[in-house]
Formats: structure tokens, sequence, C-alpha cells
């Protein structure tokens, strides 16, 4: 038997889903994304994506 979604199973995989779409037109148009590493706010440049 299949096993049914939680409501916060669907929300983790809909996130999970748009931060790879906006990754990859973050990387398509060139434009750095912001990440959070060590406490600080950092970009990482398109061609490093």
């Amino acid at each position: 038997m299949k096993k049914r979604l939680t409501l916060q199973d669907k929300a983790e995989i809909a996130i999970r889903v748009a931060v790879r779409k906006a990754i990859a037109e973050h990387k398509k148009n060139g434009r750095p994304i912001a990440v959070w590493e060590n406490g600080r706010a950092v970009n990482i440049p398109a061609n490093k994506i």
C-alpha cells in the first residue's frame, strides 16, 4: 500500500523543488546566489554553482 504524505512532507518537497529551480535560474542568468556560511552571508558566483 502506498504511504500518504503528510502536509509537512509535501511542504518540504515543494521547498526543495523551488530552491533547485531558483538556483538553476540564477546559474542560467549568470547571477550569484547568497548562502549562509559560518555565521555570515556569502555570495557564490554563478560559475561556481
